[in-house]
């Protein structure tokens, strides 16, 4: 896709503050500091749109992007990181189950993990959670181009293996550095978001 127009539109804490113009949403869901604001980035070929931080918790509501008109990239908050508050994780996570469960808007979301190391417990959890309620997904593995070339075969295969990702289900190794991988994730964006419209097109057609 060619990004012409990329835009910040609003910092969600619920469901009264998403935009209500009905465009296909990409969510991004990930540990803290595990690279999805650099993902965001990559992918519209902006450097600075979706703020990035060296401090992990840092994005505490949903991020909502605008990109071309056409789509949205949700920024999730980051899991996982141990000096948020307890409150606070359960309050995030209520708000992220709630989305992912009653979205009408959401077709894909984006499992972000760190290929560097083996995908934590609550990267298991949240892998577990989107498999069961049957929610589109690819797991796209960042920092890529910081291992070394010979040693992507064994660091690919202990993530599919560490969240149990079968053959055909959506693996994409990327770098937000190179943009390694940004290509194939674009072209799954767009397939996926056309089934989505094709699929309510049906829908349609049944009712009347």
């Amino acid at each position: 896709m060619k990004v012409t127009k990329a835009e910040f539109v609003i910092s969600a804490v619920g469901p009264n503050q998403y935009p209500e113009d009905a465009l296909p949403e990409i969510a991004l869901a990930g540990r803290s500091n595990v690279g999805k604001s650099s993902l965001i980035n990559r992918m519209i070929s902006r450097k600075n749109l979706a703020r990035t931080s060296s401090t992990p918790g840092k994005t505490q509501h949903m991020n909502y992007y605008r990109i071309n008109d056409t789509m949205y990239y949700v920024d999730f908050p980051g899991y996982g990181y141990a000096k948020v508050s307890k409150v606070q994780r359960a309050a995030w996570g209520k708000m992220v189950e709630k989305y992912l469960a009653e979205r009408e808007t959401l077709k894909l979301v984006l499992l972000v993990v760190d290929l560097r190391h083996p995908p934590t417990a609550d990267d298991r959890m949240m892998h577990e959670w989107l498999k069961h309620y049957d929610i589109p997904m690819c797991v796209v593995a960042t920092k890529a181009d910081k291992i070394p070339k010979t040693r992507l075969p064994r660091h690919i295969k202990i993530v599919k293996e560490t969240l149990g990702i079968l053959p055909g289900e959506s693996f994409i190794p990327f770098s937000s550095e190179l943009g390694l991988g940004r290509d194939e994730l674009w072209a799954l964006i767009e397939s996926q978001i056309a089934s989505g419209e094709q699929a309510e097109g049906l829908e349609s057609d049944a009712d009347n």
